[in-house]
C-alpha cells in the first residue's frame, strides 16, 4: 500500500490511471504489433507506456495496469500465456520502484533521473525477459528452454531499445507541462 500512498496523488487517480494504463496497454499490445524475426514474439511499443506509469503514478499502478492489459490483450487474441503476463506486472514494479518519489509532477525530471530511468528498463527488462519469462515458460508452460531463451534475450533487447528511446521522449515532454516548484510568482 505504502507504493500508492507516496506517489503524490489520490487513491482515485490511481485507480483511475489504472484503467486507463490497462486500456492504452490492451491497444497498444493489440494493435500496434510491429512483427519479429523470432516466432511467436513482437517489437512492443506498450513497455514505454508502462514505464512511464510508473515513473508518473506509482509501482502498483504499472503493475496492475500492465497485467491486467497484457492479460486482456492476451485473452482476446491467442490465449492467456500467464508466464509473459507477470513479468509484466514486475516489470511495473521495478521500473517504478527505481524512480520512486520522484518530482516529475513538479517538473523536475533531468539528466540524472533520465539516466536512472534508461538504467531501470534496461535492468527490468533482463529481469523479466532473459531470467523470469524463461524461467516460468518452462516450469508452467513446459516449454523447451533454448526457444523461450532465444525470445526472451529478444524480447529483452528490443523492449529495452524501445522503451529507453519512446519512454524518455514521453517523460521529458511530459515534463514541460508540468510547473516548477516555486517557479510562479503571486499575482499582485
Amino acid at each position: 500500500m505504502s507504493a500508492l500512498k507516496n506517489s503524490g496523488h489520490s487513491p482515485v487517480v490511481q485507480v483511475v490511471a489504472t484503467g486507463i494504463g490497462a486500456a492504452l496497454f490492451f491497444v497498444l499490445a493489440r494493435f500496434v504489433i510491429i512483427p519479429s524475426p523470432i516466432p511467436n514474439t513482437s517489437i512492443n511499443l506498450q513497455y514505454a507506456l508502462l514505464a512511464v506509469l510508473a515513473v508518473v503514478y506509482a509501482p502498483a499502478t504499472a503493475a496492475v495496469g500492465g497485467f491486467v492489459g497484457h492479460i486482456i490483450a492476451d485473452a482476446t487474441s491467442y490465449g492467456v500465456w500467464i508466464s509473459w503476463e507477470i513479468p509484466t506486472a514486475v516489470f511495473g514494479l521495478i521500473v517504478g520502484y527505481a524512480l520512486y518519489r520522484n518530482k516529475i509532477a513538479e517538473g523536475e525530471f533531468g539528466t540524472k533521473e533520465l539516466v536512472r530511468f534508461n538504467l531501470a528498463a534496461v535492468v527490468a527488462h533482463a529481469v523479466c525477459w532473459i531470467v523470469v519469462a524463461p524461467l516460468l515458460d518452462i516450469t508452467i508452460m513446459s516449454e523447451p528452454a533454448n526457444k523461450v531463451f532465444v525470445q526472451g534475450a529478444f524480447a529483452f533487447v528490443s523492449n529495452a531499445v524501445v522503451t529507453c528511446i519512446v519512454g524518455s521522449v514521453i517523460l521529458l515532454a511530459y515534463v514541460k507541462t508540468r510547473v516548477r516548484t516555486g517557479e510562479l510568482e503571486a499575482e499582485k
